[in-house]
Order: structure tokens, then C-alpha cells, then sequence
């Protein structure tokens, strides 16, 4: 062993001792790391439970070679502290160069174990720092892998919480039985990252943050529908007057037309019982049933949306027979003139068919397909007597 001179013990202790702090600051990060505390702050199941088991006993035999290693840092700085004589620097340099750091471990199974081992490892400074350094990496391994199987999973579940929170507030028997089931699960997943935070699921706490996000959003509009719900109800009486103006409307025109044309098709009456539609509405009000209430709003809104449009579809077919009669009756005069244009005024055979037409016009009820017919036949007469005197 080659003794260090005063100047290369001297940087030999200083760079062992600088090492030495860097070691111990970095022992201290893991030890108070969150993932560290995730691993050791409750009783561990699943991957977790085998994984931290092996990582702890790394760590603490870890912790025990740092403090054998860093009272062997120790004596070198001691020794290095006053004037160095040869002792002192044949001591720095056995320390710093030479086994110096002795450790104990577990003796081998009897099957694997030497006759002459002792249980005691003696190692250099430098073998034991690499020692550390791969327990340390193997550690920390665990630990961040716990904090970020942890980051990835709280958040969702941290979300699924909140969207609960805000839904709780409704009483409604149909949201409530998922909202319940949906709470459940929330637990058992949060309990299961606390105890087995290396074998947590964040697919699974996705797809739970998405389903409570859904059940959010449904109680929400169904507190839209709640706070809503009478004026909507009162908005359906209005349309129920509104529908029933808009048939009385049309049974008007119809009668109307009735007198005048045959076959007359007749005003459609409701499809539903308006009445007994808006009682169910104020019972199921009465009763918090919101689910229930938001879809029998929405389906009679459309249902008396769909009547009123029905009935006015209906006044407007019937007040259209009355135009479509006025229009043959214009008709038949424009061709009347253009026949005594034609100098065919005395025809009788013309005029017959014009008295014919007129009868079919003027009579109520007017048969509007046999009017419209003898009307063609007309025209094509009075039009067939103007190309043979062209």
C-alpha cells in the first residue's frame, strides 16, 4: 500500500467527506419522499406488499452501510483535522483505500453456506458507495413508481368525488340508485390505492371519473328540470289552450267548407288526453320524481308541438278546397270570354257544357273532382274550337 502525501490525503478526505453529505442528503430525500410515505403510512396489500417488502429491507440495510461507511468518513476526517505525521496519513489512506467498512448481514442457508464465513462483509469505501448506490436506485425505484401510480389514479378519483359532491343534492329514486352504486366504487377504488398503490388501475379510475362526470351532468339537468319544472308546466297549459284554439279554428273552417264542398276531410282530434297528461306532470312534481318528469315534459312539449302544427295543417287543407273552387270558378269564366272572343258564344254544344260546369260550381256542396273535370273538358273544348279557326 503506497502512503498518500499531505497534499493527496488531505483532497482524499475532502472529496470523501463532500460525498459523504451528498450521499446522506439524497438518503434523507427518499426517506421523507412522498412515495416513501404512501409505502410505509398504512398496511400494504397486492404488488405493493411484495414489492415494498424487498425495498425495505434494501433500504435499511442500506441505512446500515451508510452509517458504517460514514464512521469510517469520520475517522479520516479526524485523522486529517491536525498536523499529519506518517501515522496519520498511513491512517487516511488504510481508511479511504483499504477494506475499512465492515458490515454484518444474515448468514447464507446452511445449503449455500461457506464453513468459514463469518456473517461479516468488509468492504472499501469505494465498494460500499457502490453498494449504496445500486440499493439506492433499487429503492427509489419503488418509491417513485408508487408516487406516480399514485398521481395517475388520485386525480381521477379526486374528480369522481367532486362530480358526487355536486349531484348528492337531488333526491330522485332513479339517479339516486346510480349515484349510490357509483359512490361504491369510488371507495373500493380509493381503498385499494391506499393499500396497494403499485397495482392501481388508472383505466379503471378513468372510466369512474367519466361515469360519475355523466351522473354529474344528469343530476345538474335534472336540477335544471327541479327549478324549471312549474314554469314548463305552466308554458304546457298555454299550448293546450293554444292546440285547442288551433282546432276550434279548424273545425270552423270545416264546417264552413262543409256547406260548400262535399267530401270534406275531417279535423283530427287530439291523440292524447292533455288533461290527464298535465295531472300526471304536477304528481310527478309533487312527488321529486325528476327523471320521470324531465322525459313526460319533454315527450308532451313535442306531442302538443306536433298537434297544434296538425290542426293548423288541417285549417289550411280545408280552406284550400274553398280556393281550389274559386280558382275553377275564374277558370271557367277566362274561357268563357275566350269563347266569345272565338265567336263561339251560341254555340250550344259549348254552352251546354258550360251550363253543366257552372251547375257543378255553383251548387252547394260543390263535388270539387267532378267540377274540376267538367272545367278541363271546357277549356279543351273552347281551346279545340280556336285551332280550327286559326
Amino acid at each position: 500500500m503506497t502512503t498518500m502525501n499531505r497534499q493527496q490525503a488531505a483532497d482524499a478526505v475532502a472529496k470523501a467527506s463532500a460525498e459523504r453529505d451528498t450521499i446522506q442528503a439524497n438518503l434523507l430525500d427518499l426517506d421523507g419522499s412522498f412515495g416513501k410515505r404512501l409505502l410505509t403510512g398504512t398496511q400494504l396489500t397486492g404488488v405493493s406488499q411484495q414489492r415494498w417488502d424487498k425495498a425495505a429491507a434494501t433500504l435499511a440495510a442500506l441505512w446500515e452501510t451508510y452509517a458504517t461507511y460514514s464512521a469510517v468518513i469520520d475517522k479520516a476526517i479526524a485523522a486529517g483535522a491536525g498536523k499529519m505525521g506518517q501515522k496519520e496519513l498511513a491512517e487516511i489512506t488504510a481508511l479511504l483505500t483499504q477494506p475499512s467498512v465492515e458490515l454484518t448481514r444474515a448468514p447464507a442457508p446452511l445449503a449455500r453456506r461457506d464453513v468459514a464465513d463469518t456473517g461479516r462483509d468488509l468492504l472499501t469505501v469505494a465498494t460500499a458507495v457502490a453498494r449504496m448506490r445500486s440499493a439506492f436506485a433499487e429503492v427509489a425505484d419503488v418509491v417513485t413508481a408508487a408516487e406516480q401510480a399514485w398521481n395517475n389514479v388520485a386525480g381521477p378519483l379526486d374528480a369522481a368525488g367532486a362530480a358526487l359532491a355536486h349531484a348528492g343534492g337531488l333526491s330522485d329514486e332513479a339517479l339516486a340508485a346510480e349515484i349510490a352504486q357509483v359512490r361504491a366504487e369510488l371507495e373500493r377504488q380509493r381503498a385499494a390505492l391506499n393499500s396497494d398503490p403499485l397495482g392501481a388501475q388508472p383505466a379503471a379510475a378513468n372510466r369512474l371519473r367519466e361515469r360519475a362526470a355523466s351522473v354529474g351532468a344528469r343530476a345538474a339537468e335534472l336540477a335544471r328540470v327541479r327549478d324549471g319544472a312549474t314554469a314548463r308546466i305552466a308554458a304546457l297549459r298555454a299550448s293546450v289552450d293554444a292546440a285547442r284554439a288551433a282546432r276550434s279554428d279548424a273545425l270552423l273552417a270545416y264546417q264552413r267548407a262543409a256547406e260548400r264542398i262535399t267530401a270534406v276531410p275531417p279535423v283530427p282530434d287530439f291523440a292524447i288526453d292533455p288533461d290527464t297528461r298535465l295531472a300526471r306532470l304536477e304528481s310527478l312534481l309533487a312527488g321529486g320524481r325528476w327523471s320521470r318528469l324531465s322525459s313526460e315534459l319533454e315527450l308532451l312539449e313535442r306531442e302538443l308541438g306536433a298537434a297544434a302544427l296538425q290542426f293548423q295543417d288541417a285549417e289550411r287543407a280545408v280552406v284550400s278546397l274553398l280556393g281550389q273552387r274559386d280558382e275553377l270558378r275564374g277558370r271557367l269564366n277566362a274561357y268563357k270570354v275566350k269563347a266569345a272572343r272565338l265567336g263561339a258564344a251560341e254555340d250550344m254544344g259549348l254552352s251546354r257544357l258550360y251550363d253543366q260546369t257552372r251547375d257543378l260550381l255553383w251548387t252547394a256542396p260543390c263535388d270539387l273532382a267532378a267540377a274540376a273535370a267538367a272545367v278541363t273538358d271546357y277549356q279543351q273544348a273552347v281551346n279545340a274550337i280556336g285551332a280550327r279557326r286559326l
